[in-house]
C-alpha cells in the first residue's frame, strides 16, 4: 500500500506538471520538456557508465540539450533553418570526435549510442514542441496525445492484471498480456471519441485514428524500452521518480509514438 501511495502521489504531480505546461502554451511547454530531456539524456548515458562500451553523460547531455534548444530557436524563426541544421550536425560530429581521446574498445558502438540518444530523445521532444503549437477547436493536439497514451498504459495494466493470461511478448515483457493490450486500446478509442464529442464531432476521424496510433505504437514503445532494459539487465532506467523509476520509464511510450502521431497530424491537415 505504501508503494501504491507513493506511486500515486508521484504520478499525480508528474501529470500535473505536464498538463499545466502544455496548457500554458508552447513556450512553457518547451522549457519544461527541455528539463525532462536534460534528465533523460543524463539517465540514458548513465545506463552505460559501468559497461565496456559507454558514453560520457556530460558530453551526451550538453550535445543533446544544445541541439534541442537550437531546433527550438529555428522553429521560432530566431535562427534560419539551414544554419540550425549546420550547427546541430557540427555539434553531433564534435561529440563523436571526443571518442578519439576516450580510448574505448569499440568506439563505433560508443558513437552509435550518442547518435541513438539524439534520435531516441532529442528528436521526439522537439516534435512534441511542434505539436504544442497545434490545436483542434481550442483543444491542444499534444495534450490529446498524452491523455490517449496515459489511458492506454493505465487500462492495459489494470485489465491485464485482472484477466490477462496470454503473454504478448513473453521473451521481452512477461507481464504484458494480449488481453490487457486489447483492453487498453479499446478504452483509448472510447476516450478518443469522448474528446471529439466534447470538442467537435467534425474531428471524430482525427481522434479515433489518433487513439489507434497512440494505442498501438504506445505498446511498441513500452516493449522497446523493456527490450533495452532486458539487454542491460536492469529493472528501471533510473530512480528520479519514486515508485515509477526514471524519466525513460515514464516517457517510453511517448517517445516512440510521437513521430507516428506527428506524421498522422500532417496527413490529416492535408485531407
Amino acid at each position: 500500500m505504501s508503494n501504491l501511495f507513493l506511486r500515486s502521489i508521484t504520478g499525480f504531480f508528474f501529470a500535473l506538471i505536464i498538463i499545466v505546461s502544455i496548457l500554458l502554451g508552447p513556450f512553457s511547454q518547451s522549457i519544461v520538456f527541455g528539463l525532462f530531456l536534460l534528465l533523460g539524456l543524463w539517465e540514458f548515458a548513465k545506463l552505460f557508465t559501468e559497461r565496456e562500451n559507454n558514453i560520457s553523460p556530460v558530453v551526451t547531455t550538453i550535445a543533446g540539450s544544445t541541439i534541442y534548444f537550437l531546433l527550438i530557436l529555428g522553429q521560432l524563426g530566431i535562427l534560419k533553418s539551414e544554419l540550425v541544421f549546420a550547427i546541430c550536425l557540427t555539434i553531433l560530429f564534435l561529440a563523436l570526435l571526443i571518442e578519439l581521446w576516450r580510448k574505448q574498445n569499440s568506439p563505433i558502438v560508443s558513437s552509435s549510442l550518442i547518435a541513438l540518444a539524439i534520435a531516441y530523445l532529442v528528436i521526439p521532444f522537439y516534435l512534441m514542441n511542434l505539436l504544442s503549437a497545434q490545436e483542434l477547436n481550442s483543444f491542444p493536439v499534444l495534450l490529446g496525445m498524452i491523455l490517449l497514451i496515459w489511458t492506454n498504459d493505465t487500462f492495459a495494466y489494470l485489465i491485464g492484471s485482472q484477466i490477462g493470461k496470454t503473454p504478448l511478448f513473453e521473451r521481452i515483457s512477461p507481464k504484458k498480456t494480449k488481453e490487457g493490450t486489447v483492453g487498453g486500446i479499446a478504452l483509448t478509442l472510447i476516450v478518443g471519441f469522448l474528446i471529439s464529442y466534447f470538442t467537435s464531432l467534425n474531428d471524430t476521424l482525427f481522434w479515433v485514428m489518433s487513439s489507434l496510433v497512440c494505442g498501438i505504437f504506445g505498446v511498441f514503445g513500452d516493449l522497446l524500452e523493456s527490450l533495452f532494459k532486458r539487454g542491460l539487465k536492469i529493472k528501471d532506467s533510473g530512480n528520479i521518480l519514486p515508485g515509477h523509476g526514471g524519466i525513460l520509464d515514464r516517457f517510453d511510450a511517448v517517445l516512440f509514438t510521437v513521430p507516428f502521431y506527428y506524421l498522422w497530424t500532417q496527413i490529416y491537415n492535408l485531407l
